[in-house]
């Protein structure tokens, strides 16, 4: 009798169970694929944000004969947008750029010569000082190059997250070659890509990392010496030579070298960087026109046209 009480009670309490997950499951309309579809939206996302500008370093090497003649310059044209994310490194200390660029001002222990070693010296301070940073990017110009921050961010936003990225403008039209020492006092002949630092180029933090065992510390000045080239070229040996990495080619990068009259006005809003200088004895600049004269703006950069105009900082918007 209590055997069948007890039956009698269990098949009610499961008869009860059962409505009530199905009237739970009515209101709340979970259906097996809904399930699945919240717990795909509520579980957290391993994506990284979209990048924004503040997680781009960008670094300007210039040395103390430059700081007026070329220094200001950007200061007051690009560097007015992206100083946040601008840091200059020089040899010398300077109190009216202190001034200006508070501890965005790194001045190095490295020498004021244009050698393979003063030039590496510098290379591996802004190396350092990115991968402190701990931003995304890190981006290395001179103190010629103009940067178009929008374009700038466009190109990185392009490249997927998961790639190890170094993108710039090849110096050459071809590989150049370098002699790698062996043991046993012998050498070994390597080919390789590089990035001109004349034009600027761009590395993201996944191959930087990669690269800290060449380049971070002494370690950079030390394989520059290696293979006795300067700073950009030994930046394309440690990716392509000891990380079998490969340079992205963009010619949306640009230097000195190269004839700037033939970049269009319109095409100006879309390049990464322009430079200006003399080559074969002649003013290389972009052609524009306006107000400033070449003797007022040599560079003509205070002309580069924005988003919002031509470089008028009241008509900028923020990056």
């Amino acid at each position: 009798m209590q055997f069948r009480l007890l039956r009698g009670l269990a098949g009610i309490f499961l008869t009860l169970l059962c409505m009530g997950l199905l009237s739970l499951r009515y209101r709340l309309n979970l259906s097996p694929k809904s399930v699945q579809e919240r717990l795909r939206l509520s579980s957290p996302s391993t994506r990284p944000p979209e990048l924004q500008l503040r997680d781009v370093f960008i670094a300007i090497k210039t040395t103390r004969a430059f700081h007026r003649s070329r220094l200001e310059l950007l200061l007051d044209t690009w560097v007015s947008r992206t100083r946040k994310q601008t840091f200059v490194f020089t040899d010398s200390l300077d109190e009216g750029l202190q001034e200006r660029l508070g501890p965005h001002l790194v001045v190095t222990n490295c020498s004021a010569e244009h050698s393979h070693p003063a030039l590496s010296c510098k290379m591996a301070a802004e190396f350092d000082a990115f991968l402190a940073s701990g931003l995304r990017w890190f981006c290395h110009v001179d103190d010629d190059n103009y940067v178009n921050a929008r374009a700038l961010l466009k190109l990185l936003k392009a490249f997927p997250q998961t790639l190890d990225v170094y993108v710039g403008r090849p110096s050459l039209n071809r590989p150049i070659h370098a002699s790698e020492p062996q043991p046993h006092n012998r050498t070994r002949l390597v080919q390789f890509w590089f990035a001109t630092g004349g034009a600027g180029f761009c590395i993201n933090r996944k191959l930087a990392l990669k690269m800290a065992p060449w380049a971070s510390g002494p370690r950079f000045v030390d394989t520059s010496a290696l293979i006795r080239l300067p700073d950009d070229c030994t930046v394309g040996y440690i990716i392509e030579c000891k990380l079998g990495g490969h340079l992205q080619p963009s010619p949306l990068f640009h230097s000195h070298l190269e004839t700037l009259q033939l970049l269009g006005a319109s095409q100006l809003l879309e390049q990464v960087t322009l430079s200006y200088g003399v080559f074969e004895g002649k003013l290389n600049v972009i052609k524009l026109q306006g107000p400033l004269s070449p003797k007022e703006d040599p560079s003509r950069y205070a002309l580069v046209p924005t988003a919002g105009g031509p470089m008028n900082l009241e008509l900028l918007g923020d990056y």
